[in-house]
Parts: structure tokens; C-alpha cells; sequence
């Protein structure tokens, strides 16, 4: 079962929480067992303060991926982190890489909660099984290959901040 905490301190409209709900347990599926996570919907000046503070980037990215840091033997609750996501940066994605705005939301929060999983996209056999996944996902879910047309080399989209950078 998913506990999903869905704040929202955006004035952007964003997708449903049962849109979210559904996302995450397509993202979290692997997983066995309970989970528990936030999802925080954020305008570009929370979202440009995060970045600057967590990846020492100044501008506001789309997805934000914050695993959580709970030693095993010292909690027995099934915390898996939070998201953080940028609604105009992601809205404003979709409509410039010409993509439906409910498919482009679906991969970030499938991407998101993959970071959560320990899925990372640093080395590229890493990003490779990582976008095999989020293909795969996205499509059960009816939606198009996210990197159909993404021949460039533009970072992937969203960031694990490590908490060993403050």
C-alpha cells in the first residue's frame, strides 16, 4: 500500500492526486511491501531555492528527488523520501518538447520515484536500465516513449540530491 502525502504550494494547476497516486505505484511497483512518500508541488521560486541550496545550481528544475536517510536497524517504517516538483517548469517542458502534458508529468513522477528506489542515471549503463524502465512503465500506462526524440545530450530530467553536498 502507498501512503502518499500530496502537498501542494504551487498556484499552477496540476494533475490529480489520484493521477499522482496512480503514477507512483506504477514507479514503486518493484517494490515490495508498504511505502510512504511526499510529493511537494512547488512555483520556480521554491523550486530555484531547493536547487540553489541542494544541487548549488541556480535556476528552478523540474524534479527534485530527496531518498530518505533511515537507518534500517533504527526505524521500522517504509519511508522511501520525497519529491519535489517544479509545476511550471514541467508544464512549460511539455509544451516545448511538443509532448501531452499527463504523459510528461507521469515520466517525471515515474523518474522521481525511481531516484527514490536507488535508480540513478550517473554512468550510462545506469541511465540506460533506468530509461528501460520508465519505457516500459510509461507504456502500461499508454503512454509514448519519453526519449523517442531525444537525440540531444540534454541532462536527464530530474536530480538526487545527495545530502553530503551542504
Amino acid at each position: 500500500m502507498l501512503e502518499l502525502d500530496l502537498q501542494i504550494a504551487s498556484d499552477t494547476p496540476a494533475p490529480s492526486e489520484a493521477q499522482f497516486r496512480q503514477w507512483c505505484e506504477m514507479g514503486l511497483r518493484q517494490r515490495q511491501g508498504d511505502s510512504e512518500m511526499t510529493i511537494r508541488l512547488v512555483d520556480e521560486a521554491e523550486g530555484r531555492e531547493l536547487n540553489r541550496t541542494w544541487r548549488h545550481k541556480d535556476y528552478a528544475t523540474n524534479v527534485l528527488s530527496f531518498p530518505a536517510d533511515v537507518p534500517d536497524d533504527l526505524l521500522d517504517i517504509p519511508l522511501l523520501g520525497d519529491l519535489v516538483i517544479c509545476v511550471p517548469v514541467v508544464d512549460r517542458e511539455a509544451a516545448e518538447q511538443g509532448k501531452a502534458r499527463d504523459a510528461h508529468w507521469a515520466h517525471m513522477v515515474i523518474h522521481g520515484c525511481l531516484h527514490l528506489l536507488g535508480y540513478d542515471h550517473i554512468e550510462d549503463d545506469e541511465a540506460e536500465e533506468m530509461e528501460a524502465l520508465e519505457r516500459r512503465l510509461l507504456e502500461e500506462l499508454g503512454y509514448p516513449d519519453p526519449y523517442a526524440d531525444d537525440d540531444s545530450e540534454a541532462p536527464h530530467h530530474s536530480e538526487t540530491p545527495r545530502k553530503d553536498h551542504e
